[in-house]
């Protein structure tokens, strides 16, 4: 395993991405405090702030904070809608404009990327963080900043790059290491939850020096997996390569607006959800053989599984979600308000190793159905818009079902059709 001996990794972090976008992109919020919620409404008190400005910040605002909550704290904060495509477009424009400085190795959420070092930059760091903040500014806008973090992995890079935020730069270089890490708590190191936390203080390890005292071995025991042990030698300064991963799931939620809080309407946005996550499912080759549906209602909730014989097709997707939605009705009160709905498609597989299953007549019912189902996405693509649904297809009010950003995933232009 190799102890790298200088710089080698840079760590970027957007700061309040989603807020100042908008702010970038709307000049009446500028230099204001700003929250941005999942839909507009009239009962914007109902919903919550997802993500906030640095403004709103500084009065003690965070992301994901009740409305009521961020109002009581900063009482003139500006609430807007989001805007994924605008996201998502601002998040494509910035990797280009950072790639034109340094290759980006790799992406690792809408507002974080890392980059490998040559040895010009490892010499010289705040130069090359001070071009990519200037080409930012000059050519996207000023009011998008981010924060830097140099170090010889990534994970220190990216613990680096919180210390200065917003708009900071941190250098931490081996020979300085690992002092710069002694004051922070465990909890802001990646990859240590709420949970681990408990336990890794039940195991005595309160505080930084303790968990670098730690034996790996140990560590290890204490994760119930290996990722304990790489942390160990990832904050002593090793590079560590990262883990290989898998998909495993398609899906899609979305917190309903009051209005659409009924059976009917949440059984319809559950439609359109399942149709995107089947659609994003079959752009990248899978088949799922379950279907997982949720909802959420106040003081409780229902979910329940539906076997899928290996299909990528949206009638089977749907039949499942029907049969599922029957059971549900069965469950929950009529008069209950289902203020959050999901769908996941799971246990998926490659579509080429699906083996047909005669005892449901594959060659005839389900091939006929995943050939209707790819003659409509190839027309959709073609025209670049929904010219062919299976179903009705109404957006519930904000739009964007199935397109919003999640910070591990950046949506394609055809998840917004």
């Amino acid at each position: 395993m190799r102890r790298p001996e200088t710089l080698e990794c840079l760590y970027l972090d957007f700061d309040g991405f989603f807020a100042s976008v908008m702010q970038q992109a709307m000049p009446s919020l500028r230099g204001k405090p700003v929250g941005v919620i999942p839909f507009e409404t009239d009962a914007a008190d109902r919903t919550s702030v997802i993500a906030c400005s640095k403004e709103a910040k500084a009065r003690g605002c965070k992301n994901v904070m009740s409305v009521t909550d961020a109002r009581r704290l900063c009482p003139d904060i500006l609430l807007v809608p989001q805007r994924p495509d605008l996201f998502r477009r601002a998040h494509n424009t910035l990797l280009n404009e950072i790639a034109c400085e340094i290759p980006i190795e790799t992406v690792k959420s809408i507002d974080e990327l890392a980059c490998r070092l040559d040895a010009k930059d490892a010499r010289e760091p705040e130069r090359l963080a001070k071009r990519l903040k200037d080409r930012i500014a000059a050519n996207v806008g000023p009011y998008i900043t981010c924060s830097i973090g140099f170090a010889a992995n990534r994970l220190l890079a990216k613990t680096a790059c919180k210390i200065d935020k917003p708009n900071g730069v941190t250098v931490w270089r081996p020979e300085d290491m690992p002092a710069p890490l002694l004051p922070l708590p465990i909890s802001e190191i990646s990859g240590i939850g709420p949970r681990l936390e408990i336990r890794l203080m039940r195991a005595g390890i309160t505080n930084m020096q303790k968990l670098l005292a730690t034996q790996p071995k140990h560590l290890r025991k204490l994760w119930g997996n290996v990722n304990g042990e790489r942390m160990w030698y990832a904050l002593h300064g090793y590079e560590i390569k990262a883990m290989p991963t898998a998909r495993g799931m398609y899906g899609h939620g979305r917190v309903l607006p009051p209005e659409w809080r009924n059976p009917e309407k949440a059984e319809g946005c559950s439609r359109m959800l399942l149709m995107k996550a089947a659609r994003r499912m079959r752009r990248d080759g899978y088949n799922a053989r379950k279907l997982w549906l949720w909802l959420d209602t106040r003081g409780g909730g229902w979910s329940g599984e539906h076997t899928l014989p290996s299909v990528h097709d949206d009638h089977a997707c749907l039949e499942a979600l029907r049969a599922l939605w029957e059971r549900a009705k069965v469950r929950i009160n009529k008069r209950a308000a289902i203020f959050r709905v999901g769908v996941t498609l799971l246990d998926i597989t490659p579509s080429e190793n699906r083996q047909l299953d005669l005892l449901m007549d594959d060659d005839k019912e389900c091939q006929r159905w995943e050939a209707i189902t790819d003659t409509i996405d190839g027309l959709n693509a073609k025209f670049g818009k929904r010219v062919v649904t299976m179903g009705a297809w109404k957006q519930p009010p904000g739009g964007f079902t199935g397109g919003k950003i999640a910070f591990t995933r950046i949506p394609s232009a055809e998840d917004f059709w």
